[in-house]
C-alpha cells in the first residue's frame, strides 16, 4: 500500500473502483485505477466513493482526496498518509479517523503536527493526501460481548486478555495474593533479575510524579 510513482510535474489522474476492507487494518483501502489498466492501493479518506476521480501530483487541485508534494500545499492544511522520507509510499497518519496539519513550510522543509501533539520536520517533496482517513468513530462503538473483543485483538495481533499480576495467586505472579490486590513489594526490578522475577518496571531512571524543582531563591532561604 503506497502512492504510485508519479512523473513531471503534471498531475496524474486516477479512478476509484472499490473500497475494500483488510483484516487487521484499521482504515478501508481505496483502491485506484490508473492508466494501463494498473491498480494502485491507498488508505480511503472521509467522503471518498467509488466512481470518484482523484489527482497525483504537484499540480493536483486542493480537493479532499488529491495527493501532492507538501510544497504544492498551503500552510494549515488538514493531511493525512504522509511521506517520511520521499519516495517511500506513505509512512505517517495512515490509521483511522487520523490527520495532521501542516504546520509550516521553510527552506525546503515543512514542520507537520501529528494527531499526537508531536511536530517533526520533513522534506517537503514528500507527498501527502488532502483529507482525514476514513474510518472515523470506530473506537466509539462498544465491543459488548469478549468474543467479539478477542476477534478484533486477534486480527491485530494483540495479547488478549491480558490478566493483571495482582490478580493473579502467588505461585503464578511476583504480585500475586494476598488479602487484597497489591503488589506487596517494590514494582521497580532489578535489570538483572531473574526469569519469572523480573516485572514491573525494570530498571527505572525514576518512578512516582514528577516533581518541580525548587528555585534557587527557596534554596537560599
Amino acid at each position: 500500500m503506497r502512492y504510485p510513482r508519479v512523473g513531471g510535474v503534471s498531475a496524474s489522474a486516477a479512478t476509484i473502483s472499490a473500497i475494500l476492507d483488510e483484516r487487521g487494518r484499521s482504515a478501508p483501502l481505496a483502491q485506484l485505477r490508473l492508466e494501463g489498466d494498473r491498480y494502485a492501493y491507498v488508505p480511503a479518506v472521509a467522503g471518498m466513493a467509488v466512481g470518484q476521480q482523484v489527482s497525483m501530483g504537484p499540480s493536483a487541485q486542493l480537493h479532499e482526496g488529491n495527493a501532492m508534494p507538501l510544497s504544492s500545499m498551503p500552510e494549515g492544511t488538514r493531511i493525512c498518509n504522509i511521506e517520511l522520507r520521499p519516495g517511500d509510499g506513505g509512512r505517517l497518519v495512515r490509521a483511522s479517523g487520523t490527520s495532521a496539519v501542516l504546520f509550516s513550510k521553510a527552506n525546503g522543509r515543512a514542520i507537520i503536527k501529528l494527531p499526537s501533539g508531536k511536530n517533526i520536520l520533513v522534506s517537503d517533496r514528500c507527498m501527502a493526501t488532502l483529507g482525514e482517513v476514513a474510518g472515523g468513530g470506530r473506537r466509539e462503538k462498544p465491543f459488548l460481548t469478549a468474543g467479539a473483543r478477542h476477534h478484533a485483538m486477534r486480527a491485530s495481533g494483540r495479547v488478549y486478555p491480558r490478566m493483571r499480576g495482582i490478580a493473579m495467586a502467588v505461585v503464578y505472579h511476583p504480585f500475586g495474593g494476598g488479602r487484597h490486590q497489591h503488589p506487596g513489594k517494590s514494582t521497580s526490578t532489578s535489570r538483572n533479575a531473574p526469569p519469572g522475577r523480573k516485572v514491573g518496571l525494570i530498571a527505572p531512571r525514576k518512578t512516582g510524579r514528577k516533581r518541580l524543582a525548587r528555585s534557587s531563591a527557596e534554596v537560599s532561604k
